[in-house]
């Protein structure tokens, strides 16, 4: 049986007024290392499976900061639906306000599919962090199939609107040298920053697969592919470390406390 849920979760400069989930979206409330607000969102159930459509809403309103991550990966599983998963995220982040949305990996377990989407809307002033890890298959074994589009737009305007596709039914080439060239692990960090339209941030090659990129406009994206998800996440750390030198604030590092580390099928090491 397919499952429909939506968690939704609205930061002010006072707290979190709306913190709910439904199904297998668990957001709970959790210390926060810096300032502003911290949110994990827990899975309380396998999910996402073939047919359902789950999505995460986040508003982080005027001068509010809010952190989202989660306490384990995701695994996109295969069903005996045959339909794709769906997975929207959808966020907004006013007026002097930041948002730093930093989940675990994303794996993509051979025979799934899944649809990500991911749409931010930003205020000419709002600050953003966003990661997106994907893992293409478990240990030793063959990708799923998974289309991921990231859409942003700044003051009404597009920022960025990139999509990523990989497994079966991908375009010929998805493995390919001039794109992964064998790695099974690939991900994306986003910054954008009012500071930057004052300074871009420079182009950069970081080590040998890996490359940060200024937006046409206040942000910067850093693209990256490895071989594992350790050594992803820490080229996608030492970029974001540099990119936030002397910007307010800094992403959690130490896990949530009091919650186990995944539950269900979310669960993967």
């Amino acid at each position: 049986m397919s499952v429909r849920a939506t968690a939704r979760i609205v930061a002010t400069r006072t707290g979190l007024p709306v913190l709910t989930g439904e199904g297998p979206l668990a957001p709970r409330r959790t210390r926060a290392t810096g300032p502003g607000s911290r949110v994990t969102v827990v899975g309380a159930m396998s999910a996402p499976l073939g047919g359902d459509r789950l999505a995460v809403e986040a508003e982080v309103r005027d001068g509010a900061t809010l952190t989202v991550d989660t306490a384990a990966a995701t695994v996109a599983l295969p069903s005996r639906v045959p339909e794709p998963a769906h997975y929207d995220v959808r966020l907004t982040v006013r007026e002097g306000a930041e948002l730093r949305w930093l989940p675990e990996q994303l794996i993509s377990a051979y025979g799934s599919e899944l649809r990500m989407r991911t749409q931010v809307e930003l205020a000419p002033t709002a600050l953003l962090v966003l990661r997106e890890e994907q893992i293409l298959g478990r240990h030793g074994e063959a990708p799923g199939t998974l289309f991921s589009r990231l859409t942003v737009r700044r003051a009404g305007r597009p920022l960025l609107d990139q999509e990523l596709s990989y497994g079966p039914g991908a375009p010929a080439g998805w493995d390919g040298p001039a794109v992964l060239a064998g790695h099974r692990a690939v991900g994306q960090l986003l910054v954008v920053a009012p500071r930057f339209e004052e300074k871009p941030v420079p182009p950069m090659l970081l080590g040998e697969a890996a490359v940060r990129t200024p937006l046409a406009g206040p942000g910067a994206l850093v693209t990256a592919v490895a071989p594992d998800a350790l050594l992803l996440r820490r080229v996608l750390d030492e970029a974001l470390a540099d990119l936030l030198d002397g910007l307010p604030g800094r992403p959690p590092e130490d896990p949530p406390e009091g919650l186990p580390y995944g539950t269900g099928a979310t669960a993967y090491r």
